[in-house]
């Protein structure tokens, strides 16, 4: 039987101590959002050609403005979760405060070695969030820069995601006794069912505007109204 959100977060307090668990917790699910939302960007825009053609045929503006502005939102929760632990007096979630949270201090070398793997790996985002999402860097802007943006990939991505998986994931193993999935499963109302609905919404469209050329046409072929 799958376990509740509250028989999770009780495990984990038993587990981890009242210091740790808490902290964790949240930050396992932040976690487990962004790989949401990073499968999702991934199902719409780096799956196949065939799959950008379509959403250009459909309304190639907006998803044009949806795929910026995931990108840009994958970049920031990757800052996030790598950002310093207090920043101006406010604390923050993020993994770079799990080993100070450790007692055992062997684990607490190891997860230290992994925070930093995982804050180079997300070196570009932090350069993208300072200089072209967070702040417009003018000579970026008028491609002036002595120092060019930090080149940038879907794989980069990944990879910097897959970095902060592995600090959570050793926490997970040697404290809960258990491997902490890298895999999300993709919700059935997601970007996959969008896609069927698109590709019907065109095939359809093509048959009405079939039917009005050829003069077969009835009268809901020419309504239009708005949804």
């Amino acid at each position: 039987m799958d376990q509740t959100a509250e028989q999770v977060r009780a495990e984990d307090l038993d587990k981890l101590g009242p210091k740790l668990a808490p902290v964790f917790s949240e930050l396992k699910n932040d976690l487990a959002w962004l790989q949401v939302k990073w499968a999702e960007y991934r199902e719409l825009f780096g799956s196949s050609p065939q799959r950008i053609e379509l959403l250009n045929s459909a309304a190639g503006l907006f998803f044009r403005i949806l795929q910026d502005t995931l990108w840009e939102d994958a970049l920031l929760h990757l800052c996030r979760l790598t950002d310093r632990p207090t920043m101006r007096g406010r604390d923050n979630l993020t993994i770079r405060a799990l080993p100070e949270l450790l007692d055992d201090e062997a684990l607490k070398v190891d997860v230290s070695r992994l925070v930093a793997e995982a804050i180079a790996k997300v070196a570009f985002a932090r350069d993208w969030r300072n200089r072209r999402i967070g702040h417009r860097d003018l000579g970026i802007a008028l491609g002036s820069a002595s120092t060019p943006l930090a080149a940038v990939s879907r794989a980069d991505v990944s990879e910097a995601l897959s970095a902060i998986h592995r600090v959570v994931n050793e926490i997970h193993e040697r404290l809960l006794d258990s491997t902490l999935s890298d895999e999300v499963i993709a919700p059935s109302a997601g970007a996959e069912a969008l896609l069927y609905v698109i590709r019907d919404g065109l095939e359809a469209d093509a048959a009405r505007r079939e039917r009005i050329r050829s003069g077969t046409f009835t009268h809901a072929d020419l309504r239009h109204e708005a949804v």
